[in-house]
C-alpha cells in the first residue's frame, strides 16, 4: 500500500510513501482538498538526513492506530525543507511566535484549512507520555477537537498572527537616514569573545556546532580591525576552534568530511549526519585559517574533506547529492563506530600501537560500547611517547586509516539522500574551486566544473533556475539561495580559471535576481520571487542560519561583480540593502556574518586586479597576487583570446605580448603594471604610483 508521495522525487517524501497515514505532497489539489473536507492540515516538515524524523516516522507514522487518527481528522501533508526552505522558514517563524523559542524538525505545525495559517505547532511528539509532553495520539485528538469547537477562537488567533507576520516583514528603517558604519563590526568581535569556549573551543555549550559563518567573522575581522591585541586574539580563537573540530569527534577521522553537529562540548560525539552544505563552508574556512593562523595543518584537514566529497558526494553526471544520513541499519553512527579488536587485526602491530595512544582506544569505550575516532593526543605527543619521528608517526596513522576506510567500506552505508541542489551545489563549486587552486590540485577544479556543468544541463534555462534534480526530473521555482550561492561559487572557480560562458551566466543570474526578487520599494531581496505560489507572506531573510543569508551573499556578490565590470546598479543595489536591514543588523551584529562581510566591502572598498596576457604566463602573475588571504583583493586572470567581455573588463585590453596588470581599489584605479618586478612591489605596498 502507498500514499500520494509515491510519485515524488524527494528520497525524504518517498522514505514515507508507505506510511499507512494518507500523505499528500504540498500542492494545490492537497489545500483544496482540506477546505472541501473542511479538515485541518496536519503539515509535517523535515528532510532525509533527520535522526529525530526516522524516530517519528518509526514511532508514530507507521503505527496504524496513530494513522487512522491522523487520517480521519486531518489533511496530512508531508515536506522536504530543502526543497521548500520557503516553507519551512515561515513555519518556522510561526513556531518561534506560538511557542516563544526556537523550532526544529520534524516540524509539525497544525493549519487552518483555508488560509494555511498556523494554530499550533511543535516538533518531535513522542508516541507515550515522556519527558511531560503527552502522547501524539492524544496531542492529535485533543487538537482536532479544539478546531471544531472554537473556530470563532480560532479566527481571532489568526488575526493575531498575521498581524504578527506584517510586523516582521513591514520596511524596517528608512534608507535614505541611515549612516553606515563599523559599530555593529565592533559589536559582533566582541559577542563572539565573550561567547568563545576557551576550555574545548567553539561557541557556548552543548549540542555544540561549527557555526562557520562565525568564525569567517572572526578571521575578517582580525584582518580589517585596527586593534592588533584583537586580531591576535580572534586568529587564537579560531585556530584553537578549528583544530578542536578537526581533532575531534566532529571530523571523519576514518573517510574525512564534518558530521553535523557535536552532541557534547567536547566535540567527541557528534549527530552523525553529513551534510553538503556544512562542508562546503568549512573547507574555505579551513583553507583561509591555514594562511591566517599559519596553521598549515588545516590543509590535510581541507584535501581530506575535498577527498570525501569527490568520492562520495559527486554523481556520475557530476552533481553534488546533498546528505548522508546519521542511520544505517537502524542504529546512529553504527557505520562509523568500531570495536577495538576489529581495529587490531586490520592494522599492523605498529599501528595499533599508535591509533591506541592517539585515540586512547582503551578503557571504557565513548559510544554505545564502541569506539568513535575522537583525537585526544597530538601527533607531537605520540611521537615523543613512542620515541619516533613525527613525519614517520603520521604516515603509520595515514596508511592505518587508508586500511580502515577500507574494511569499512564492506559495511552497510548509511542512507544517501541523491538529490542535487542548486544551492547547495553553489557553495561547494566555490569550496572545490577554492581547494584546487590552494592546495595545487586541479582535479577539485575539475570537479567543481562538472557540477556547474549538470547545472547548465538541468537546472539552468539560461534565465531561470529551478531547485532540486533527480532522476533526470528537476522542478521547483528556485530561491534566492539558489540564485546568489551558485553566483558567488561560479565567481569562486572564476578566479581561478577564467571562462566568458562562466561570466556570462553569473550576470544573467543576477540580472534575473534584481528582476524577481529585489523589493523595488525599499530595497533588499525576498527569499522568493515575484512570480512564486502566493503563500502566507514574503519574508525577507537577513540573518544567517545553517547557511548563510540570502540577503548577505547578495550583497557581497553585487558589491565585488559591480567594482569589477563597474555596474553602478549592482553597487546602489547593494548599498540600498545594507540600508533597509540595518537596524536588524545594529540589533543583533553576531547574528548577521554574512551581511557584516558586505557591510565591510562596502565600507573598505575591494582591490581589484586584473591581469590580461597570455596564458602561459598568466598562472605565474595570478600566482603572486594570491599567495597571501586577503579578504579584500580580487584577482581575475583573463587570456588574450578571450572575447566578449562586460562593462568595464572591456577596457582591460590584452598586451601584444607578456601581462598587464589593471590595479584598482574601489572605483579608483592606477595606471597598468607590465613589469612582473614592479608588480611584485605593487603588492608589497612599495609602488603606488607610476
Amino acid at each position: 500500500m502507498t500514499n500520494s508521495l509515491i510519485n515524488e522525487t524527494s528520497p525524504y517524501l518517498l522514505q514515507h510513501a508507505k506510511n499507512p497515514v494518507n500523505w499528500y505532497p504540498w500542492t494545490q489539489k492537497s489545500l483544496t482538498l482540506a477546505v472541501e473536507e473542511d479538515k485541518p492540515i496536519l503539515l509535517s516538515i523535515g528532510y532525509a538526513a533527520c535522526h529525530w524524523c526516522h524516530v517519528m516516522e518509526h514511532e508514530s507514522f507507521e503505527d496504524q492506530v496513530t494513522a487512522d487518527i491522523m487520517n480521519r481528522r486531518f489533511i496530512c501533508i508531508k515536506v522536504d525543507r530543502e526543497e521548500r526552505p520557503d516553507l519551512d522558514k515561515i513555519y518556522q517563524t510561526a513556531y518561534q511566535m506560538l511557542n516563544q523559542k526556537p523550532g526544529g524538525w520534524p516540524l509539525n505545525m497544525f493549519l487552518s484549512p483555508e488560509d494555511q495559517l498556523p494554530f499550533f505547532g511543535g516538533t518531535y511528539f513522542p508516541p507515550d507520555a515522556r519527558h511531560g509532553m503527552p502522547p501524539f495520539k492524544v496531542v492529535l485528538k485533543r487538537i482536532s477537537d479544539h478546531f471544531r469547537q472554537h473556530r470563532e477562537e480560532l479566527k481571532e488567533h489568526k488575526q493575531q498572527m498575521m498581524a504578527a507576520f506584517s510586523s516582521i516583514t513591514e520596511n524596517r528603517s528608512s534608507s535614505s537616514t541611515v549612516s553606515l558604519a563599523n559599530e555593529p563590526l565592533e559589536l559582533a568581535a566582541s559577542a563572539l569573545q565573550e561567547t568563545f569556549d576557551p576550555v574545548h573551543g567553539g561557541f557556548g555549550g552543548a549540542p555544540k556546532f561549527p557555526h562557520p559563518t562565525n568564525l569567517e567573522r572572526c578571521l575578517r575581522h582580525a584582518y580589517f580591525c585596527n586593534n592588533e591585541h584583537t586580531a591576535k586574539l580572534l586568529l587564537e580563537l579560531c585556530r584553537f576552534t578549528l583544530n578542536r573540530m578537526s581533532e575531534g569527534g566532529l571530523y571523519d577521522h576514518i573517510g574525512g568530511g564534518f558530521y553535523r553537529y557535536s552532541t557534547d562540548e567536547l566535540w567527541m560525539i557528534p549527530h552523525f549526519e553529513k551534510m553538503l552544505y556544512d562542508n562546503a563552508q568549512l573547507i574555505p574556512l579551513y583553507l583561509n585559517a591555514a594562511i591566517s593562523c599559519d596553521a598549515p595543518e588545516m590543509f590535510a584537514t581541507a584535501d581530506n574533506t575535498c577527498a570525501w566529497v569527490s568520492r562520495e558526494m559527486q554523481s556520475a553526471e557530476g552533481g553534488y547529492y546533498s546528505s548522508l544520513d546519521a542511520d544505517s541499519e537502524g542504529d546512529e553512527g553504527l557505520f562509523y563506530i568500531w570495536q577495538a579488536d576489529q581495529i587490531k587485526k586490520l592494522v599492523s602491530p605498529l599501528q595499533w600501537k599508535l591509533l591506541k595512544s592517539r585515540y586512547k582506544l582503551s578503557g571504557k569505550a565513548n559510544f554505545d560500547g564502541q569506539w568513535h575516532f575522537h583525537a585526544l593526543k597530538t601527533i607531537q605527543a605520540v611521537s615523543k611517547e613512542n620515541k619516533l619521528d613525527e613525519a614517520a608517526v603520521e604516515k603509520e596513522i595515514a596508511e592505518a586509516q587508508k586500511i580502515l576506510l577500507q574494511a569499512r567500506t564492506s559495511r552497510i552505508r548509511p542512507g544517501q539522500d541523491d538529490k542535487i541542489l542548486t544551492a547547495w551545489n553553489g557553495m561547494m563549486i566555490g569550496a572545490m574551486a577554492q581547494a584546487g587552486d590552494a592546495l595545487g590540485k586541479p582535479e577539485y577544479i575539475h570537479s567543481a566544473e562538472r557540477s556547474l556543468a549538470f547545472i547548465r544541463k538541468y537546472l539552468w534555462d539560461g534565465s531561470r533556475l529551478k531547485v532540486s534534480a533527480r532522476n533526470g526530473k528537476s522542478q521547483l521555482n528556485a530561491y534566492l539561495d539558489d540564485y546568489v550561492l551558485l553566483a558567488r561559487g561560479i565567481f569562486e572557480l572564476l578566479k581561478v580559471r577564467w571562462s566568458t560562458d562562466d561570466m556570462q551566466m553569473l550576470i544573467s543570474l543576477i540580472d534575473s535576481m534584481l528582476e524577481h526578487f529585489e523589493d523595488n520599494e525599499y530595497g533588499g531581496f525576498f527569499f522568493t520571487s515575484d512570480d512564486h505560489e502566493k503563500l502566507l507572506t514574503r519574508l525577507k531573510p537577513d540573518a544567517d542560519d545553517a547557511i548563510p543569508s540570502g540577503n548577505g551573499v547578495a550583497t557581497q556578490i553585487l558589491l565585488i561583480v559591480g567594482h569589477v565590470i563597474g555596474e553602478q546598479s549592482y553597487l546602489d543595489a547593494a548599498e540600498k540593502t545594507l540600508r533597509v536591514l540595518w537596524n536588524s543588523i545594529n540589533h543583533y551584529p553576531v547574528a548577521h556574518g554574512s551581511l557584516l562581510s558586505a557591510l565591510e566591502t562596502h565600507l573598505s572598498p575591494p582591490e581589484i586586479i586584473i591581469l590580461r596576457g597570455e596564458e602561459s604566463f598568466l598562472e605565474t602573475w595570478r600566482k603572486l597576487a594570491t599567495q597571501s588571504t586577503m579578504p579584500n583583493r580580487t584577482v581575475l586572470a583573463i587570456p588574450s583570446e578571450a572575447g566578449q567581455l562586460p562593462g568595464l573588463l572591456s577596457s582591460k585590453t590584452a598586451p601584444e605580448a607578456g601581462v598587464l596588470a589593471y590595479p584598482c581599489h574601489g572605483t579608483i584605479c592606477l595606471p597598468p603594471v607590465s613589469d612582473i618586478d614592479d608588480f611584485r612591489e605593487y603588492l608589497s605596498g612599495l609602488r603606488t604610483e607610476d
